[in-house]
């Protein structure tokens, strides 16, 4: 994360530690709400992105409009984990889909106080891809290689990865890699253009570099992962409405179960209604055969793969993107469980290992 988003996070944690502390002295309010309590509406923000696809299919099928009954949603869209974190933190937006860096660095920056993770949406579907005559980890140095955002999911991953081959990339853009954080449309031209060599990016992005641009895929995240599984996207939620407001958050779960059942039970039909919310909310949705190949990329998933975002957390550690962090208590899954449960699915873990 940038200086400027760190800052923009500290004081945001700051006006809501206040508010806490307001509100703890007004007595009753500061108790946790009946379990039916319910909200007039909620604040849904999620990506245009495929790796959201729990999220966009669910708007775009209006199942998570029917599972919230008289309460209203309200969506709203981001490009990037770390504004989707400052929306949160200053009341913007109640919940989110998010990837798992900015969800443990907004964590670590509010010490634990500003969100919870309450689902799992999506695994797989990151790598690196290459411009041809890049056979592996050594001739990457003196190369250029983007990434979507300093601090983000992909970057933590390539860095850890550049060291773990002997190679060194400072957050400045120098060392033995030059790391250049950019936006996911700037990476495509770029390496188009032939100004980068590469790029460690997520579906639907990775496949097009391949498909569109004569890319090679050099590092598929999978095979660093135990059973090719990590957490790609996940759910939170603000820890002030899931404590006011524990009926909505149960019944947007509902929409959120329902949107993943969908995808694994009518796949085509589901790629169809992603792409038809991508293009209502970008203009430009996706051609199919970039469709159907990040779709078989990907896996959706309840399970928030929680032992792959304690790793995540380590990675980023051993980088220098994030100070040493408590994650003990970063997951609610009790209402999940509930909702799993209830469908005859099987609960999930926020075990470690």
């Amino acid at each position: 994360m940038s200086s400027r988003t760190i800052r923009a996070l500290a004081l945001a944690t700051a006006a809501v530690l206040a508010s806490t502390a307001l509100t703890a002295c007004g007595g009753s309010d500061d108790e946790t709400a009946a379990p039916s309590a319910e909200a007039p509406a909620i604040r849904l923000g999620y990506f245009p992105n495929i790796t959201h696809a729990p999220a966009l299919v669910g708007v775009n099928k209006g199942f998570f409009t029917e599972a919230l009954g008289s309460t209203k949603l309200e969506e709203k869209t981001f490009n990037a984990g770390p504004a989707a974190i400052e929306a949160l933190f200053s009341g913007a937006i109640d919940a989110t889909y998010i990837g798992p860096n900015p969800a443990i660095n907004g964590w670590s920056t509010s010490k634990g106080s500003a969100l919870k993770i309450i689902a799992g949406s999506t695994s797989g579907g990151a790598g690196l891809v290459v411009k041809e005559g890049i056979n592996s980890a050594a001739d990457l140095k003196g190369k250029k290689i983007a990434t979507p955002q300093l601090g983000n999911t992909q970057d933590v991953a390539l860095r850890a990865w550049l060291k773990q081959n002997g190679l060194n990339a400072d957050q400045q853009g120098g060392g033995d890699v030059s790391v250049l954080p950019q936006d996911n449309a700037t990476a495509l031209q770029a390496f188009a253009q032939g100004a980068i060599d590469g790029a460690w990016v997520p579906e639907p992005n990775l496949s097009r570099l391949i498909q569109e641009s004569k890319g090679k895929l050099l590092v598929d995240e999978k095979t660093l992962w135990p059973n090719g599984e990590f957490v790609t996207t996940h759910l939170i939620v603000s820890q002030d409405f899931l404590k006011k407001y524990p009926g909505t958050v149960k019944k947007l779960l509902q929409g959120h179960v329902k949107s993943v059942k969908y995808i694994e039970t009518n796949n085509a039909e589901a790629q169809a209604a992603a792409n038809e919310q991508i293009g209502k909310l970008s203009g430009k949705p996706l051609k199919d055969e970039i469709l159907k190949a990040a779709f078989a990329n990907l896996k959706f998933t309840h399970d928030p793969i929680a032992s792959s975002l304690y790793t995540s957390a380590k990675n980023a550690e051993s980088v220098g993107l994030l100070k040493p962090v408590d994650l003990k208590g970063i997951y609610d899954l009790t209402l999940l469980n509930e909702v799993l449960k209830a469908d005859g699915q099987p609960e999930v873990s926020d075990a470690a290992a």
